[in-house]
């Protein structure tokens, strides 16, 4: 568990926040500026209760029932037949994790006071994330512009029904809530509409898939240094000079990075590279990962927007003395983003799959053919590559744009979506794949090394060998080679060799 709280103020919230919470259990406090804020807008909510202005989602319906007249006595049954009338997401359920990130992700936003919401619905979402409950949401049937038909069930589990994960163990809302100390929410005027429309679906889990993809293209840049040096790959490409004169940011940074990984090798030494120009697979790997950068700090500067800027509508605008309806929810900008981030992963997939085969291709590398340490007798990766090359078609794929593929609903008065649920989804299985596929590369560039018998490896790349090798031995006989793959998944995946490499380049 993280032990370092965070203070929500609504508009600091990072994409490591984000992480730290859902995946470490870091508890969270709520600023009293914040909660100030909140209050002041429920106050201003009260003194609209007997207006007689049409305000949607207060004293008026949702979607096409905007003309339905909401008196205030009903205003507790009206927002519970809210909440209960927009659980009709499917499974699955969304994870436990991305339950953390969702409902910090919300909460976050609601305490800027654009919404009118209940303190202590706020303090709510506050004790379910320091609580660990964690309310069962389904993660499919939202089309964007607000993700009613999921989030709804956590407004479920705040009246004290449906099912919640309780540290771990599925039960009954009400059952936690009891077991917490905590009191079910009566819901009151504009409360529905708050817990329901919101992006945090997507939002939350989006913010924990940028920090994965910010941490993979720095594990795509070892894997490749490794295969550079299985490969006695040609290192001019990376010389420093060339850079400043085409300054694409990505490219420059994966470059110097793996300088550092390699720094040390024989790759450096006079001579060593018979070859004028290696295949474009590994000639640009710098430059083809350095456009998955460029495409992910355009992600992360409008994912910091959603996670700190209201998407409330109404909107509470307490110092005009105005609630508006506005369109505040629309995230299509920041899921072209994710879009975009698709497809750039897709190149990276692609030449690492390149990679590989080059890596176990005799004239290219002058070694056996599928790096077998006995021709004719061991047949070692000659099958491999269906299995890599497979999961590139997934992730190619995955990669076509969805977030044009929408219906006009709810009376055809909803005509725009953005499917951001399912985009956000889809970047995550594309990067799921590809711990796969640089996991099978980095077994590739492991057993070319041990075949060239090359021992003086960079200050990076000889930590991730160490690593590799303390999981894969080298292949010496044909063995179950699925169980290679999965262990070699798991080391790219849990972030070991980043992390240890990192260490062993920063060390002084």
């Amino acid at each position: 568990m993280e032990k370092t709280n965070i203070i929500l103020d609504g508009k600091s919230l990072t994409i490591e926040d984000v992480d730290k919470v859902a995946r470490r259990g870091a508890q969270v406090e709520i600023s009293q500026e914040a909660m100030a804020k909140v209050e002041k807008a429920r106050a201003f909510v009260f003194e609209m209760i007997n207006s007689d202005t049409p305000v949607y989602g207060f004293n008026r319906g949702v979607g096409l029932n905007k003309d339905r007249q909401v008196v205030d006595r009903y205003y507790e049954e009206y927002n519970r037949s809210l909440i209960l009338s927009h659980c009709v997401a499917v499974d699955p359920a969304a994870s436990e994790e991305d339950v953390r990130a969702i409902l910090l992700a919300r909460l976050n936003t609601l305490l800027l006071g654009y919404t009118g919401i209940q303190p202590a619905i706020v303090t709510m979402y506050k004790d379910f994330l320091n609580h660990n409950i964690h309310p069962v949401i389904p993660e499919r049937g939202s089309i964007g512009e607000g993700d009613i038909t999921c989030l709804s069930h956590i407004g479920l589990a705040m009246i004290g029904e449906g099912d919640v994960y309780y540290k771990g163990f599925k039960i009954p809302a009400a059952e936690a809530l009891e077991k917490a100390g905590l009191k079910p929410i009566v819901l009151g005027p504009k409360d529905g509409l708050a817990i329901v429309s919101s992006n945090a679906l997507a939002a939350g889990p989006g913010a924990v898939v940028l920090k994965d993809v910010e941490d993979l293209i720095d594990m795509a840049d070892i894997v490749y240094a490794l295969t550079m040096e299985g490969f006695k790959g040609n290192v001019t490409p990376l010389d420093p000079s060339l850079y400043p004169i085409r300054p694409l940011p990505g490219q420059a940074v994966s470059a110097e990075g793996v300088r550092k990984y390699l720094e040390g090798s024989y790759l450096w030494l006079p001579g060593v590279s018979e070859s004028l120009q290696d295949p474009l697979s590994l000639r640009g790997a710098s430059q083809v990962h350095g456009s998955v950068r460029d495409a992910l700090e355009y992600v992360k500067k409008y994912m910091d927007i959603q996670l700190n800027t209201t998407e409330d509508n109404p909107c509470v605008l307490v110092d005009e003395k105005r609630m508006i309806a506005c369109s505040n929810y629309e995230v299509t900008t920041w899921v072209l983003g994710f879009e975009m981030l698709g497809i750039a992963l897709s190149h990276l997939s692609r030449i690492a799959c390149h990679r590989t085969i080059k890596l176990a291709t005799p004239k290219f590398t002058g070694l056996s053919r599928f790096l077998t340490p006995a021709d004719g007798r061991v047949i070692a990766y000659g099958t491999i590559q269906k299995t890599f090359t497979s999961l590139d078609t997934e992730i190619r794929h995955l990669s076509n744009p969805a977030t044009a593929d929408y219906f006009s609903v709810a009376g055809e008065i909803e005509d725009h979506a953005n499917n951001s649920p399912f985009v956000v989804r889809k970047t995550a299985k594309i990067i799921d794949n590809l711990y796969y596929i640089l996991g099978i590369e980095a077994m590739h560039a492991a057993q070319a090394i041990d075949l060239r018998k090359a021992t003086r490896l960079g200050k990076g790349t000889k930590v991730a060998y160490e690593m590799i090798r303390s999981e894969i031995p080298f292949l010496d006989e044909d063995r179950n080679l699925s169980i290679d793959i999965k262990k070699a998944y798991n080391i790219i995946k849990s972030k070991k060799m980043l992390q240890a490499v990192k260490e062993a380049v920063n060390k002084e």
